[in-house]
């Protein structure tokens, strides 16, 4: 029998115990983001096909603590012209929030801890999935208030873009938690997982579940979507003033942010720390602290594609990044819950076993029109997007040249013929 957390479970710890939770999950991230730097060069070094770091400790395991160390030592410089108090705020003003976003995540289900029974989770709310909602949407602020209290060009057009993006795909990821509590009846997140415990999430809300995988690269400015910090077009995008333990938090809170969007997607849609089938028919593997394990390998699979992601793909263009957003996965998200909506109240009366089949076959439709939705807004032409620029006249034998202001003639220096001009 599998022991389900709910909300009463909560509140009735010893604080020595929530001191102990929450202790337990900081620790679990800094390792995570620790493990998840050197994984992330290992594995890019393997698809690239060259060696990743392999000096520092056994085969290059302790490079990522190596690099933290570095940077905390590093002189920190501030340059002149920055507006210092929001300036120093902005990193800290990422980071935290990071951190707190994991508190209502589970980790597995309630254990005995030193004779206390306890929930694997450091505590849940009625509105659990908000508050990570709510809580990432201010870490935000940090990159917006990093790029413009940096007194320059390029961190300031990084701040606006990730202002932009987070708009844009914010809506598109709470419409797929919309769906997710229509067929749960709540928002807390350990009675969610509970309501996964005959099909996961992910068989009957398959196009929630791509939409959200999608919105959550684009929410943790990874690649392909990682437009506010394009160093090929704005040097370093947002952080591009910021060196030493300033630098360094930015970074902490960009791979704790993928810890939690991965966690939140592992929690929702892929039944949070369940053993997956056939594992589950095993006894005892959803009890005690053996779903921990199960939790840490979804996460995981999460950040390797993050990862391969990054490797594989190139960075979208501005253009095409916002109108994937808003031409594409916000209606999808909208239309989907609205069958979603439907399909509920007209199957109050059927069977679970009914209910689940038109679920999982609209969903396989809907998810196969989505794909198809964003193949043809990636392959847009780029014509039908940006402007066409203007060509000048093609002079025989030459390359297009641009057009030539009104009245000027077309020879060249000194009244030099422009058939000359052609040929020089």
């Amino acid at each position: 029998m599998i022991d389900f957390p709910t909300l009463n479970s909560f509140g009735h710890d010893p604080w020595w115990l929530v001191i102990a939770k929450a202790i337990a999950v900081f620790a679990f991230l800094v390792l995570t983001v620790l493990a998840a730097i050197l994984a992330e060069r290992k594995i890019m070094a393997r698809m690239q096909r060259r060696y990743g770091p392999n000096r520092v400790g056994w085969h290059g395991a302790l490079q990522s603590l190596a690099d933290g160390v570095k940077l905390a030592l590093k002189e920190g410089l501030t340059p002149a012209g920055v507006d210092k108090p929001i300036y120093l705020l902005a990193p800290m003003i990422a980071v935290i929030p990071a951190f707190t976003a994991f508190a209502v995540i589970p980790f597995g289900p309630s254990v005995s801890v030193l004779g206390h029974h306890t929930p694997l989770q450091l505590t849940d709310l009625p509105v659990a999935v908000l508050y990570i909602l709510a809580i990432t949407s201010i870490g935000v602020y940090g990159i917006v208030l990093a790029g413009w209290s940096s007194g320059s060009t390029y961190p300031l057009l990084g701040g606006l873009r990730s202002t932009a993006q987070v708009i844009s795909y914010e809506i598109a990821m709470g419409l797929c938690f919309a769906a997710v509590f229509l067929l749960s009846s709540t928002m807390s997140t350990s009675e969610i997982i509970g309501s996964q415990h005959h099909h996961w999430y992910i068989l009957l809300l398959l196009p929630s579940f791509i939409i959200y995988a999608i919105s959550m690269v684009g929410e943790t400015n990874r690649a392909p979507f990682d437009l506010p910090e394009a160093e090929g077009e704005l040097v370093g995008g947002f952080h591009t003033e910021y060196s030493s333990l300033k630098f360094a938090m930015f970074m902490l809170a960009e791979y704790v942010n993928m810890t939690t969007v991965a966690a939140l997607a592992t929690t929702l849609f892929l039944g949070g720390w369940m053993a997956p089938w056939p594992l589950s028919l095993i006894p005892g593997a959803n009890s005690g602290w053996l779903p921990v394990l199960w939790f840490v390998a979804k996460v995981w699979v999460f950040l390797f594609v993050f990862i391969w992601l990054r490797t594989t793909l190139p960075r979208l263009r501005y253009d095409q990044f916002m109108g994937l957003g808003w031409r594409v996965l916000i209606p999808a998200s909208l239309s989907w819950v609205m069958i979603v909506a439907l399909i509920r109240a007209a199957t109050l009366n059927a069977g679970d076993t009914a209910r689940t089949l038109i679920l999982v076959g609209a969903g396989v439709l809907a998810a196969i029109a989505l794909v198809g939705g964003i193949t043809r807004a990636m392959r847009a032409p780029r014509d039908a997007v940006a402007p066409a620029r203007p060509t000048g006249p093609v002079l025989d034998g030459a390359y297009p040249v641009p057009p030539l202001p009104p009245g000027a003639s077309a020879g060249g220096p000194a009244g030099t013929p422009a058939t000359e001009v052609t040929h020089a």
